[in-house]
């Protein structure tokens, strides 16, 4: 039984300013801990539900926020900027269920705790086939491509609505409420991981039962983003098999979700140049 776990920082427990999630940040060392934290959880509840096979891809900023010595059940650890799949790399067919650990809520829904979809630079909005998705709707045409489950999530309410379109079938871990984008009611650090731990067992048996059923989503898929500007709508286009539908959307559309999302990834790299910074 092989897990394949994507982690992000702001929508673990504990986790309330942008300090904590920034490298240069004061916080940043307390978010890497919280984290870590949360990670191992996971990590636990994996084994203890039957996973022999763990890979961890840290999703959170640089992509090198956790110490590997410190990983429990000897996971690999999969880090470092400028991945082709991004937060999903190294998810493939192989993985029998897909954990997305610390996750939050889009820049366009509800006010989730530091939420954004990707860059909030260059996207004001994402949409899948119509619906508002935050970064767990569109990594999720990854884990239908292969044919991977999404398992666990854990993050804010905001996170466990905005996902469940793509994972009906899926544990989740809320283990902070937010209240505004920079406020959430946190749980204590050790009853967070303690409930993501078991979330994590129900789902790895669950995964291993055939439980948890695939994403649904439309063939072909289209996936539409709103920039911050009309000139990162252009450059946008710069990538193959992106259209201009307005002067701040652009669209990819196609049968090949995995060619969709290379799309998305590349107009997520390349759009940073029209940035404001």
């Amino acid at each position: 039984m092989k897990v394949w776990i994507s982690c992000d920082m702001e929508g673990v427990a504990g986790v309330s300013d942008w300090s904590q999630c920034l490298s240069t940040g004061h916080g940043y060392a307390l978010g890497c801990e919280l984290m870590l934290g949360e990670v191992n959880a996971a990590i636990d509840g994996a084994v203890a539900g039957g996973a022999d096979e763990i890979v961890v891809n840290d999703s959170h900023g640089g992509m090198f926020n956790l110490d590997p010595v410190q990983l429990h059940g000897r996971a690999s650890y999969l880090a470092g900027r400028h991945k082709p799949l991004y937060m999903m790399q190294g998810l493939d067919e192989s993985a029998d269920a897909a954990f997305l650990v610390g996750y939050h809520g889009s820049i366009s829904g509800s006010p989730s705790a530091m939420s954004h979809s990707y860059n909030p630079e260059v996207f004001s909005g994402i949409r899948v086939d119509g619906r508002w998705v935050g970064e767990s709707g569109i990594n999720a045409l990854v884990t239908r491509h292969y044919g991977v489950p999404i398992a666990l999530v854990t993050g804010d309410q905001v996170t466990r609505e905005e996902t469940l379109p793509f994972g009906p079938d899926a544990e989740y871990a809320v283990v902070k409420q937010s209240v505004t984008r920079f406020s959430a009611l946190n749980r204590h650090p050790e009853e967070a991981r303690d409930l993501i731990r078991e979330a994590a067992t129900r789902a790895v048996r669950r995964a291993a039962a055939g439980e948890l059923g695939l994403p649904h989503l439309a063939s072909p898929v289209r996936v539409e983003l709103d920039h911050q500007t009309g000139d990162m709508a252009e450059v946008a286009t710069w990538v193959g098999g992106v259209e201009r539908v307005s002067e701040r959307t652009v669209a990819i559309e196609g049968d090949d979700l995995l060619g969709v999302f290379r799309r998305f990834v590349a107009v997520n790299y390349i759009t940073r140049q029209a940035g404001g910074r």
